[in-house]
């Protein structure tokens, strides 16, 4: 199992590590892109370069020969000598073929909703160029070379939220991009390093003119599945730093439990040896080792304690088997969304070699659609196990001799703990579960005469996979809140003061300082992260936490670090 995870910018940062050392950048056109060069791209502003590969390029020039000869000759070729969907019977003359292609920026030119992030847009142009670098496309080269520009000098066109059934791709999203790179009017606009402006004035800026597409550029500009293939590469990438710090979070969990390693030893996963499983029974086993909070049963004593359940609740000894499931899937989805990004999607494709073009449907989104309905059910099965280990950490019944609601000050009365903490978690967790319902088996549309009579949302569900990335951020950090108050109090337990460094285990302590550091909280032996109420704002360390996770900061940086030492 791919056991590396990194972190991310939410938002695009373009950075100047990647001017100063153009070694650094991304080239296309050579190999298969990953989804972490995509990111590199996409929020920390590396430079793109193309392949100087003559055959790649010559192959992108053999399909735009192909299809100049096609017009000239009278080929029928769909969208290029046709008209469009359920119009395709409409014979489009060698005179209107190029106005076929402007006009179809311009009725395409019907988003709705907020604009989205600048990092899904800035991914989806990266997508683009790879795609059409398999000389399957017909595009002319300067036009491929324009996105590059784009990416780098950080212009990023704005793309609306709502407008793409995933069908015939992206279509209205991947217009607007089409419409700021070619210039078409002013109505296109375009982020350009942080100031909006409108297309015109960002080509002016880059000392280029206006372009007029040529017969099949529209087309294969605009049908595709890039948008909700960048989307949800981001999605993806986002996700694998999350399923990291819940592993991080529930051994935090397990410590301040006083739970047993026992339920992690190989014995138990040998006899049930799915990949997932073995690899969460692995890495737990390597996260408690050395922790002092821990029962040590590896040895299979059982440390009966009378009042104390002699095993772990399934929350706790099932992990497992619970996450295994969940970690084979993710890597799934994450091999099909690199397939997706290495891909030609748009039609008809050209195969300029044996002088022909094939009528097909790579754009459909489906498996980006069924991904992504995926991955929020995967985030939701997470949040679930997460809520889980809180309940039991606050609850006296449950939580081994921890005060209630992990009280910190139990001198003082009127202290609740971690009560309001926990309803907030409530409050997201459903949430979390609902947007897991699937969206690619529902509302089917027969969009324009019943010629995309079948879609497959993919759009609509890499945008939902996003939400639910950015709540389980949220989510995230105030299950790492309860985390840490329930090591400091497991620590007192034990060693009678509250700095948990002195009990954690050696790979979670990162984890433990990283929370402590961002929310400005050191940690202390004579008090517990939280001790009286009155003392901080929970809403403003679950924003501290969250934005640190969001941003690739010290939290992200720590779960980096654990991962290198145990394995």
């Amino acid at each position: 199992m791919n056991t590396t995870y990194l972190g991310t910018n939410k938002a695009f940062n373009y950075s100047t590590s990647y001017l100063e050392n153009p070694n650094n950048s991304i080239i296309v056109g050579e190999k298969h892109l990953t989804i972490d060069e995509v990111v590199k791209v996409a929020r920390h502003g590396a430079l793109v370069s193309l392949t100087d590969n003559q055959e790649v390029l010559d192959s992108v020039q053999a399909s735009r020969d192909f299809i100049n000869n096609a017009v000239e000759t009278g080929q029928a070729i769909y969208g290029v000598t046709s008209g469009f969907g359920g119009m395709a019977n409409v014979v489009i003359s060698p005179e209107c073929a190029s106005l076929l292609q402007n006009n179809l920026v311009w009725f395409l030119k019907s988003g709705v909703g907020k604009r989205l992030p600048l990092a899904d847009v800035r991914a989806a142009i990266l997508l683009r160029i790879n795609s059409h670098l398999y000389g399957a496309s017909g595009i002319r080269l300067e036009l491929i070379l324009r996105m590059k520009k784009f990416l780098n000098a950080g212009v990023t066109p704005h793309v609306y939220e709502f407008g793409s059934i995933g069908a015939s791709g992206d279509l209205v999203p991947l217009s607007y991009i089409t419409g700021a790179l070619i210039g078409l009017d002013s109505s296109y606009t375009v982020d350009f390093n942080g100031k909006e402006m409108d297309a015109p004035t960002a080509l002016e800026k880059l000392a280029l003119e206006p372009l007029h597409l040529l017969p099949k550029e529209g087309l294969a500009m605009m049908n595709g599945t890039s948008v909700m293939t960048a989307i949800a590469a981001n999605c993806v990438y986002d996700t694998k730093i999350l399923l990291a710090l819940a592993m991080g979070t529930h051994a935090l969990a397990i410590q301040g439990l006083n739970g047993t390693n026992q339920s992690f030893h190989p014995f138990i996963h040998e006899l049930k040896p799915h990949p997932g499983q073995k690899w969460a029974a692995c890495q737990m086993l390597d996260l408690l080792t050395g922790s002092r909070l821990v029962r040590d049963e590896l040895d299979g004593s059982h440390d009966y304690r009378g009042t104390h359940l002699i095993q772990d609740r399934y929350s706790l000894r099932c992990l497992p088997q619970y996450m295994g499931p969940i970690v084979e899937g993710i890597e799934q989805i994450q091999k099909q969304i690199q397939v997706e990004i290495n891909s030609a999607t748009d039609n008809p494709l050209i195969d300029a070699q044996n002088q022909t073009s094939y009528h097909g449907g790579n754009f459909l989104g489906q498996y980006i659609g069924t991904g992504m309905d995926q991955l929020r059910y995967y985030i939701g099965l997470l949040a679930k196990h997460l809520d889980v280990q809180i309940a039991s950490l606050v609850a006296p019944e449950f939580n081994n001799g921890l005060p209630p609601s992990l009280v910190g000050n139990r001198e003082r009365s009127v202290n609740m703990g971690l009560k309001g903490l926990q309803i907030a978690g409530n409050s997201i967790m459903p949430l979390l579960t609902f947007y897991g319902n699937s969206i690619t088996d529902r509302f089917p549309t027969h969009a324009e005469q019943f010629n995309q009579n079948i879609n497959s949302q993919g759009f609509a569900s890499a945008n939902l996979a996003r939400r639910s990335v950015e709540i389980f951020q949220q989510y995230m950090a105030i299950a790492l809140m309860f985390g840490v108050q329930a090591v400091d109090l497991r620590t007192y337990a034990i060693a009678e003061h509250y700095d948990a460094r002195a009990c954690l285990s050696p790979a979670t302590k990162d984890l433990y300082i990283a929370v402590r550091d961002v929310v400005g909280q050191p940690p202390s032996a004579d008090r517990p992260y939280i001790w009286n109420d009155h003392e901080q704002s929970l809403d403003q360390h679950i924003a501290l936490i969250a934005t640190d996770i969001a941003n690739e900061g010290q939290i992200v940086t720590a779960i980096n670090n654990i991962w290198s030492k145990v394995n």
